[in-house]
């Protein structure tokens, strides 16, 4: 991981395809503005957005303030807001226009020649999956993805998610790329492993002896991942109708999750060598058994309910949601990893929409105690000993303990400790894209999602999705909106001997 007090930036240029779109303003620009405040970007870096609208470099730069004052963590600070401006332009053309990427060519070479230096160039495709492949060709057609290979100012690419939809689909998005950039120039990004949380799991597991040596199938009882939301599909409907929560969250963000808290030790904090083990993790996960009594996935969808005190209506009432769609909106899965570590482990992972929460967090359940001293009677309950670490909406660590209650009788109730980042360290921590886009800037790694990481996760999940496929409507549980899902979802964990953690 890298140490930004030793970093080495060339000079650079990004180029963010898509960008008049709603990443570049709400995300992307309020990024690269706090980098500037922070005085962590390049002293020499531009910004050139590609887009098929036309517009001047004056009106792009009044567009791009304007989202700074509606989604910046900091006001707007004239000063960085200065030294970043004269840098923005904006370049017209379509994604499939050769001629457009030769006049982006030149356009980039015309910065390197009054910085009078080599600059790396940084491709960022922020846009639908549809605009890959043209952009991607006339990236390596015109010379741009082979600019000064080989050397510290090599050309990347910056990659969003979704990466494929299946299997097939993913293993043919890593062949597209992988004509035109190495692998080492290429950046996968998922936002959710830049949340401090998130980069602060290998921290917590490795840097605190007391977790490593119980972090194992002797001492965990089970491991829940959760990424709930209590919103519903809004007006993302004829997206989220193709994509469901199986692709839109748990194939990314959930399985990054699980990599990271399985994992071995790395060897170094080389982006490799945490890579590498990430991939050993999700390779050891067992394929999942489907359609029968010991099926270990549930789907369901919601259906009209209250959330918040308020009647919402159901997905298939949402506007531009098919009566005939079987999508799911929640997904739990019951997953085992075939490895010394973790053999017999169970780990549980679900998200879904129209929850009762909106929490993302890890909990690990360790076992408890022989009942001999405490818990052989109802009146001594013994409860097991949680690490919930929350990413959002409250970022933080809780380890939940049994403590004696005050009085004159032995009685034990569950206490936690915990931290929270924003009572800790303040509440103005850096926003996810900060990070991401220094690492690429750097040219490291480890927060960003390897080619045969995506596809080992699609190799688990594609077969999945190929049985819902083929049993349509047959299987779609149905839960109330507000509420923790499907009751087939507590059945799977209650038939195995656990059941779900809410803690709120």
């Amino acid at each position: 991981m890298t140490n930004f007090g030793k970093r080495s930036i060339p000079p650079t240029v990004m180029v963010i395809f898509g960008a008049s779109g709603d990443l570049t303003s709400r995300k992307l620009m309020p990024a690269l503005f706090n980098l500037s405040v922070d005085k962590l970007l390049p002293e020499r870096f531009f910004l050139i957005g590609y887009g098929r609208k036309s517009a001047s470099n004056e009106h792009f730069r009044e567009i791009l303030k304007k989202s700074l004052s509606a989604h910046s963590r900091r006001p707007i600070e004239e000063n960085a807001w200065n030294s970043l401006a004269p840098g923005i332009s904006f370049h017209n053309g379509a994604y499939d226009d050769p001629t457009s990427f030769e006049a982006l060519k030149s356009k980039i070479e015309g910065i390197e020649e009054s910085v009078g230096e080599p600059v790396q160039t940084i491709f960022y495709l922020s846009t639908p999956p549809s605009g890959f492949l043209p952009i991607l060709e006339n990236l390596g057609n015109s010379g741009l993805a082979r600019l000064h290979h080989n050397t510290p100012s090599a050309s990347k690419v910056i990659v969003e998610k979704p990466f494929g939809r299946d299997l097939e689909s993913a293993r043919e998005l890593n062949q597209m790329i992988n004509r035109r950039f190495a692998e080492s120039q290429v950046f996968r990004i998922d936002h959710y492993l830049g949340k401090e949380t998130v980069q602060s799991l290998l921290v917590q597991r490795f840097a605190n002896s007391i977790f490593e040596p119980v972090w194992n199938r002797n001492y965990v009882s089970c491991v829940q991942i959760t990424v709930s939301e209590n919103l519903g599909v809004g007006s993302r409907a004829g997206y989220y109708d193709r994509s469901g929560a199986l692709r839109d969250m748990i194939q990314n963000h959930v399985m990054q999750l699980l990599a990271l808290t399985t994992m071995e030790p790395p060897s170094s904090l080389d982006p490799e060598a945490i890579r590498d083990e990430k991939v050993k993790a999700l390779q050891a996960i067992k394929p999942l058994s489907l359609g029968n009594a010991n099926a270990e996935v549930v789907r369901g969808v919601y259906t009209e309910g209250l959330v918040g005190g308020e009647k919402v209506i159901g997905y298939h009432e949402e506007e531009g949601v098919p009566s005939s769609s079987f999508t799911e909106t929640y997904t739990a899965l019951s997953l085992q990893l075939d490895n010394w570590r973790w053999k017999g482990v169970p780990f549980y992972i679900r998200s879904g929409k129209r929850l009762k929460q909106k929490v993302s967090e890890i909990v690990v359940q360790f076992t408890r105690p022989p009942a001999i001293l405490f818990g052989e009677n109802s009146n001594r309950p013994l409860s097991p000993n949680l690490l919930t670490i929350r990413i959002q909406p409250d970022e933080g660590v809780s380890l939940s303990l049994n403590s004696k209650t005050p009085g004159l009788e032995t009685k034990l109730q569950p206490v936690n400790l915990s931290f929270g980042y924003d009572t800790t360290f303040g509440s103005n921590t850096p926003e996810a894209y900060e990070r991401l886009i220094l690492d690429s800037m750097v040219g490291d790694g480890t927060l960003f999602i390897r080619g045969d990481e995506a596809e080992q996760s699609w190799g688990l999940l594609s077969p999945v999705l190929e049985s819902w496929h083929t049993m349509a409507g047959h299987g779609l549980e149905k839960y109330s909106a507000g509420t923790w899902g499907p009751l087939a979802a507590d059945k799977l964990l209650l038939q195995r001997g656990h059941e779900w953690i809410t803690n709120k």
